[in-house]
């Protein structure tokens, strides 16, 4: 005889499970709202539909438009940089070819700047210089989101030289490739051949290779 208390539990996980397909649909649907549609064009009714939830079951996940849109962002950023970030790529060994592992290391930091997440967070950025609300929920959440990247990149950039020469490169990689890839929004072109990814090759190669 199954007691009740084993008969709950598949039914309180199934719970959890509906509980959890139904956030992702409303973050992923958020998203493709903002990148299609700009922060403007995005409403908490389109993304419900979108999303195929009712509006009740978007409110219990999000109380506000805010909340969501912000949620959204991180949450792809933070699923898709894990995923194709640094921490996972599939690098040459340091010691085998170590320009080679320099050189697609850029390539894979310039590859997160031409994903979904990037536009969707440029669309909040943008909108937060006149929208307190928004600035105020952007804000602490931006700044995990740049500390977990910054610890990644730190950690792969460590294996080659001092922590003030990787934290100059780290930085300078981070912000030189955001602001080229703000302007792929009006200037669409192939990143891959990009005179600045060379650029930032060298560099890294000049502040992280002994003898460059």
């Amino acid at each position: 005889m199954v007691s009740p208390r084993a008969a709950a539990e598949p039914e309180r996980r199934s719970r959890e499970q509906r509980t959890s397909d139904s956030r992702t649909r409303i973050l992923d649907a958020a998203v493709a709202c903002l990148v299609e549609s700009g922060y403007a064009g995005t409403t908490t009714l389109t993304i419900q539909n979108r999303a195929g939830v009712s509006r009740g079951r978007l409110l219990h996940h999000f109380p506000s438009k805010e909340n969501l849109l912000v949620a959204a962002a991180q949450h792809l950023a933070t699923s898709r940089f894990a995923a194709d970030g640094l921490a996972r790529a599939d690098l040459p060994a340091a010691d085998v070819d170590a320009d080679a592992r320099l050189d697609q290391a850029v390539d894979v930091m310039w590859f997160t700047y031409q994903q979904a997440y990037f536009w969707a967070s440029v669309e909040l950025w943008t909108a937060a210089r006149t929208d307190e609300a928004l600035a105020a929920a952007l804000l602490p959440a931006e700044r995990r989101l740049g500390a977990a990247i910054r610890q990644t990149v730190d950690a792969f950039f460590e294996d080659y030289a001092d922590p003030a020469r990787a934290a100059l490169l780290r930085e300078t990689l981070l912000t030189s490739m955001r602001g080229v890839a703000l302007t792929y929004g009006f200037d669409p072109r192939d990143p891959r051949t990009d005179p600045h990814l060379e650029q930032w090759k060298q560099l890294a190669r000049l502040l992280l290779l002994p003898g460059t």
